[in-house]
């Protein structure tokens, strides 16, 4: 089933699909192909990339040898394509990590392909085994490099870069809002849709979306003046409330069974 927007650029999607034909060729199966960057995440400009993003199994006898695989297959960037992948025992072995991506790419709604039904089946795992507590842990991290990254609030920045901050701390607005009982949308404008923020910082967010969609290239300039605020005292919030993560051996035997029964389940099946 694909789910792909009608102005994605028919060339770039017919490369990517050249590229997963590629991936068949090592005898592996797609299990889905997703896009995630900037077009999933609600703020693409006319010439974002287009950045694909798979998850596959190799079949049993693939293990039954001395040297494995490597668990990632890419492919050099070549003009606005960017594809590459995770072996699902790579993706399952992150998101028991707490990280946040191989959730965003199941989440996502461009599909370039999917074995029927396994996205629900693993987003379903997912929410089992995934704690929020360590997504949160994940989201600060990138909020923290990209801090490091424009040094100031009150400085000149690349403000296409500035998207990179203020989704991990939507995200962490959003998750703290539900008490950590949740993994946020994909999709920038969809989590803030859902989430309490002061309306000026809500309004310019959208606004620099809106700007951004329709230019090549935005330059720097200033924060506006509300998002900066509100990315300031919400990154001092965050770094000041967030909670380290708790241990809990029990629970994490009990991810590592049901990610490891599903692992196979699913390599049987293909």
């Amino acid at each position: 089933m694909k789910q792909l927007p009608a102005d994605f650029s028919s060339d770039a999607v017919a490369a990517i699909r050249a590229r997963l034909d590629v991936v068949r060729t090592q005898g592996v199966t797609i299990l889905f192909a997703t896009e995630s960057g900037s077009r999933a995440w609600g703020f693409p400009s006319p010439d974002s990339d287009y950045d694909c993003r798979f998850v596959y199994v190799r079949p049993a006898s693939d293990h039954l040898v001395l040297e494995q695989a490597r668990d990632v297959i890419e492919f050099p960037i070549e003009g606005e394509i960017d594809a590459g992948g995770w072996d699902l025992r790579k993706a399952l072995l992150l998101g028991l990590g707490g990280n946040a991506v191989i959730v965003e790419w199941a989440k996502s709604s461009i599909v370039y392909e999917e074995v029927t039904g396994f996205r629900r089946r693993l987003l379903d795992l997912l929410a089992e085994i995934v704690d929020p507590a360590k997504v949160a842990r994940h989201y600060l991290g990138l909020a923290r490099s990209h801090v490091a990254k424009i040094g100031s609030f009150s400085g000149e920045v690349k403000l296409k870069k500035l998207f990179y901050l203020i989704r991990p701390l939507v995200a962490l607005d959003w998750m703290e809002q539900r008490g950590l009982a949740g993994l946020p949308p994909m999709n920038l404008g969809e989590c803030i849709d859902q989430i309490e923020m002061p309306a000026q910082a809500s309004d310019e967010i959208r606004s620099l979306i809106d700007r951004k969609s329709q230019t090549r290239e935005m330059g720097t300039g200033l924060i506006p003046t509300a998002i900066a605020r509100y990315l300031e005292a919400r990154y001092g919030h965050h770094e000041m409330n967030l909670a380290g993560v708790i241990r809990d051996e029990a629970r994490q035997a009990r991810n590592r069974v049901l990610a490891t029964d599903f692992y196979r389940r699913e390599a049987e099946l293909q």
